[in-house]
């Protein structure tokens, strides 16, 4: 750094989440703080799309990153370290930014442009298209963008078109996806856009070369609420036999695969008749009655892994999972079954957090 420049220091961590779930980010965000022995404070404004949590405390922003692992975060899209926001003049957006990255002492191997997922951010795509590659261009004459930085990430968290925040983040600890959203191909043969759901759930919980293994053809799966199909097409399209639970109709379509048995039963009630490898469930309930439900299945080992949606009240969201996610933990150990348990708010999800549960033998 050049002689005469202040160093700036991380003082903050920025969430993104989906529009109306700040106050679940900063719940879930205040118990993990809270237990890694950390001080701060959540600020955000409903319907915006992100979080920042200043960090109270004399140990820099970057040491409780890398203590906060995104893996275990529900409710956040994407988990950065972040500097302090930068207002922008009309006339010269980039010298601002440009000062901030060189004070900050970091160099990056890649940068993201992001916004907000609401209508605002995606209005902001013609400025960033614009500012991406002279940004680029100054960067690297300046020395903070270069071939090889450990895979740390600079991010640019437009907000308005004369408001940026930048924030960096480190690989292993992050979404690799663009603010954090999985966007999917919806298959046109499939019964209902809830498909994309189990889909996305795959990605986010299965490493991609583990597929062949773990989602193979042949294996056996029961799917409770099954109807009209779009979590049974899925697991078809793997080729499954699956036990479709559900007394409402199925898809024509789906039952002359030949590899769906059709059941008009009580998905809360049902037994199946040896182990299955998945159970799949997307029931409209009461999260803790479906969660009750599987945890009857895990704990007989009925399945050997599942994946279920909890749908969640309007308020205290965040404390309905964190209950619900210890009432199965708790579950577990008193049988004795060993098990990894991950819980993500999905792209595709709405008023709803997806589970992914695998017994461990």
């Amino acid at each position: 750094m050049p002689q005469g420049e202040v160093r700036v220091v991380p003082d903050q961590l920025l969430f993104y989440c989906r529009p109306g779930f700040e106050h679940d980010v900063a719940a879930e965000v205040a118990v993990h703080v809270k237990l890694l022995g950390w001080q701060g404070r959540s600020d955000f404004s409903p319907q915006e799309g992100y979080v920042c949590f200043l960090v109270e405390d004399e140990r820099p922003a970057n040491e409780l990153h890398r203590e906060l692992r995104f893996e275990q975060l529900v409710f956040a899209r994407q988990c950065l370290v972040a500097l302090p926001p930068l207002s922008l003049a009309r006339d010269d957006r980039l010298s601002a930014i440009v000062t901030q990255v060189v004070a900050s002492g970091w160099s990056f191997d890649a940068i993201w442009h992001e916004t907000p997922d609401t209508n605002e951010g995606k209005a902001l795509a013609g400025l960033i298209k614009a500012l991406t590659r002279p940004l680029e261009s100054t960067l690297r004459k300046r020395g903070a963008l270069r071939r090889k930085a450990a895979g740390r990430r600079l991010h640019l968290f437009w907000t308005d078109g004369d408001r940026v925040q930048l924030g960096m983040s480190f690989a292993g600890n992050r979404s690799e996806l663009p603010g954090g959203i999985r966007r999917l191909r919806f298959p046109s043969a499939a019964p209902s856009r809830s498909t994309l759901k189990l889909e996305e759930a795959w990605h986010e919980f299965i490493p991609r070369d583990e597929w062949d293994e773990r989602l193979a053809e042949g294996m056996q799966a029961a799917d409770l609420g099954a109807a009209p199909g779009g979590w049974t097409w899925q697991l078809v399209n793997r080729g499954m036999h699956v036990f479709a639970i559900d007394n409402g109709p199925m898809k024509g379509d789906l039952m002359a695969t030949g590899l769906v048995e059709h059941l008009r039963e009580d998905g809360f009630v049902w037994e199946p008749p040896y182990r299955l490898d998945w159970l799949v469930c997307d029931i409209v309930d009461k999260p803790a009655r479906v969660t009750a439900m599987v945890q009857r299945w895990l704990t007989r080992r009925w399945c050997r892994e599942a994946v279920f949606n909890l749908k969640l009240p309007m308020k205290r969201r965040w404390e309905e999972v964190e209950r619900c996610l210890a009432q199965l933990e708790d579950a577990l150990a008193d049988a004795g079954v060993r098990a990894m348990l991950r819980c993500r708010h999905l792209y595709h999800d709405r008023e709803e957090v997806t589970v992914h549960v695998r017994l461990r033998d």
